[in-house]
């Protein structure tokens, strides 16, 4: 077999012009390519590391911020439970703080009440007592009351002790004006009786004044600026409610 040199060593230069091309516009292209694409891809891993990384980062973050609020969240809570549960306290104290002026305002009203009530009972009875009294003296003596008050107001003056005696003449010496008064109007007859009862003690003249004063339950008053002598039924009257008192509790132990 017969080798035809120029047909081989042309093939061969054909070949090898053939592998320069492919290298030359095919290959080495297509490498180019297949680099860049491989830096691109890796360009692209990068950047989704990073923004991996990156949402990491802002996901601790946004956890811590999460914690944090949630830390905040639950004080805010506390410190308006502990303000409410203040004011509560507050309003409850307040509330029974005006309960208690309340209730003690009442009791204090219905204590008034009380004894504004007693003291219009225990004056309505001293006047139906004095009333029956008057009518029973009219009656039984034909005597007026204020008559009868007055006897019984100079007996008294008749018995004074020294020490009043004295300052009772001191008055008079003094030239004082001797206020009288009196539980109701008294007569002529009783003035003038109580007038020479005292001139005659004293032994001296001076001016009167008499005036009403209800309070004085049935009774008379002699005033002077250095001296004052009094008598009425009230004393005798407490005496009574008095003795009544005690014997109700007597019974009630009993």
């Amino acid at each position: 077999m017969n080798i035809n040199w120029f047909t081989v060593i042309a093939q061969i230069i054909n070949f090898l012009v053939l592998v320069w091309l492919l290298k030359r516009f095919l290959y080495k292209p297509v490498l180019t390519a297949i680099d860049e694409r491989d830096k691109k891809i890796a360009s692209q891993l990068e950047n989704a590391a990073a923004k991996k990384a990156e949402a990491e980062k802002e996901y601790d973050k946004f956890l811590q911020k999460n914690d944090i609020f949630d830390k905040e969240r639950a004080a805010q809570m506390n410190s308006v439970y502990e303000e409410a549960d203040l004011e509560k306290q507050r309003l409850y104290h307040g509330i029974r703080e005006e309960a208690t002026a309340l209730r003690k305002k009442y009791e204090a009203s219905l204590k008034q009440r009380e004894k504004d009530l007693t003291v219009k009972l225990k004056r309505r009875t001293k006047e139906e007592v004095f009333a029956i009294t008057e009518k029973t003296l009219a009656d039984l003596a034909d005597t007026k009351l204020d008559q009868q008050v007055v006897k019984v107001f100079i007996n008294k003056i008749e018995n004074l002790d020294k020490d009043n005696l004295s300052k009772l003449k001191n008055a008079f010496n003094n030239n004082e004006i001797i206020n009288v008064t009196s539980a109701f109007e008294l007569s002529p007859i009783s003035k003038s009786v109580l007038q020479k009862t005292l001139k005659d003690i004293t032994g001296l003249e001076t001016d009167f004044q008499y005036s009403i004063d209800p309070e004085l339950i049935s009774g008379v008053e002699i005033n002077t600026k250095s001296y004052q002598l009094s008598w009425n039924i009230e004393a005798y009257l407490e005496v009574l409610k008095n003795n009544s008192i005690t014997k109700d509790n007597d019974n009630e132990s009993a």
